[in-house]
């Protein structure tokens, strides 16, 4: 008649379990089927992860590899260039500074030279052999010289060649044999000129001497085996322009060319009151084409300016034969237009000093290599392309 007492903690019959007390039966299988997969991708994973180090560490050990190759080739291109082409001699004004050229005034003793004239009626070709010189002025402080010689036909003086340079000698061998395409019938209107120049690097190149032949007193039916002394060489009536330093920084493994303009000195002056208001641009060249460009701040009231200024240029290593770069010094003018006072040019299309520049870079990659330049007049300097 009454209902049972109930036992705390106990279920009743009419209290339905308590889930939380039960035992779980079996584990499903779509539970068993994730954890599986989940530890299947955790180890691809890892191996995964593995895999890709040591690929990295191999590409390293390769890109490393090939990094030292491009170094290597871009070393012997400049050492080609080295090889085959030497600085050109601006057409400025011969200093007459220093004490090596006061005592070639004072004593007129400047060398001799041994050169060779032989005409190829077939060819139609002047062949002009700079065999050696002996006895040249010491222009050096070292009591030496480093003497080449230009070969030139006047009047046209852009059609020239130069010798090799050879270091600390005053009675260098040259060996060297040069061809001018002339017609037979025009020959006795010209003069060759043979110019012996003591290279510098970091100044201008003085004039040592020269020997001038008008060819209508040679007799080009046979072959002339002569010496001549060396002449002091006339003075130029071009007016001067100014020089400028930089230096240029090859990275082959990066493809970076560095152009740091340094300064300029004795520029030409533009203002009425005596002065310039000096800025260099910077231009990259691919195909006689000006690709990219940069400038310098611009220094006021003076002609002889430092900049320290540094530009860079992305050039890879395939393309390093093909480009040149282009300075051009100006004079900003706040309310007319900007003059030029004279431009440089390097690369490998554009020979002479220019070209020695680059070579000594490309020779030495990684480190920059600072060169002075003579500028030229604006017009005189023209982008070549290369193929």
């Amino acid at each position: 008649m009454f209902p049972e007492p109930s036992t705390p903690g106990l279920p009743t019959p009419d209290t339905p379990p308590d889930s939380s007390r039960l035992n779980h039966g079996p584990v499903p299988p779509w539970a068993l089927a994730t954890i599986v997969l989940v530890s299947v991708l955790l180890v691809f994973s890892c191996c995964f992860c593995l895999y890709r180090k040591r690929c990295r560490r191999r590409m390293g050990k390769k890109t490393q590899a090939q990094a030292q190759v491009h170094l290597q080739e871009v070393k012997e291109l400049g050492r080609s260039y080295i090889d085959k082409v030497q600085p050109e001699v601006e057409e400025l004004e011969p200093t007459l500074s220093g004490p090596g050229q006061q005592q070639v005034a004072e004593k007129h003793e400047l060398g001799r030279l041994q050169y060779s004239l032989d005409y190829d009626f077939q060819t139609g070709q002047l062949l002009v052999g700079v065999l050696q010189a002996e006895g040249l002025a010491a222009l050096d402080l070292g009591g030496s010289s480093d003497p080449y010689v230009r070969v030139y036909l006047l009047p046209d003086k852009r059609r020239r060649h130069e010798t090799k340079v050879h270091r600390q000698t005053l009675n260098p061998h040259f060996e060297e044999t040069f061809a001018f395409k002339v017609p037979y019938v025009e020959l006795g209107g010209r003069v060759l000129v043979m110019a012996v120049y003591d290279f510098d690097r970091f100044s201008r190149n003085d004039a040592i001497g020269e020997v001038r032949i008008p060819m209508s007193s040679v007799d080009l039916g046979r072959p002339v085996l002569a010496w001549r002394e060396l002449q002091a060489a006339p003075r130029e009536e071009q007016e001067k322009l100014g020089d400028i330093c930089f230096s240029l920084r090859y990275v082959p493994t990066a493809g970076k060319l560095t152009v740091i303009v340094l300064e300029a000195k004795n520029l030409k002056k533009m203002d009425v009151g005596g002065l310039s208001d000096p800025y260099v641009k910077v231009h990259l060249l691919q195909g006689g084409k000006k690709v990219r460009k940069k400038k310098t701040t611009i220094k006021k009231n003076t002609l002889n300016p430092y900049y320290n200024e540094a530009f860079s240029f992305e050039v890879p290593c395939d393309q390093v034969q093909k480009v040149q770069v282009e300075l051009t010094v100006l004079d900003y003018d706040k309310l007319g237009k900007n003059e030029a006072i004279g431009r440089v040019a390097v690369g490998a299309a554009v020979g002479g000093a220019g070209l020695r520049h680059w070579a000594d870079m490309l020779a030495n990659p990684r480190r920059p290599i600072a060169q002075w330049h003579s500028l030229r007049p604006p017009d005189r300097v023209r982008p070549l392309p290369v193929p």
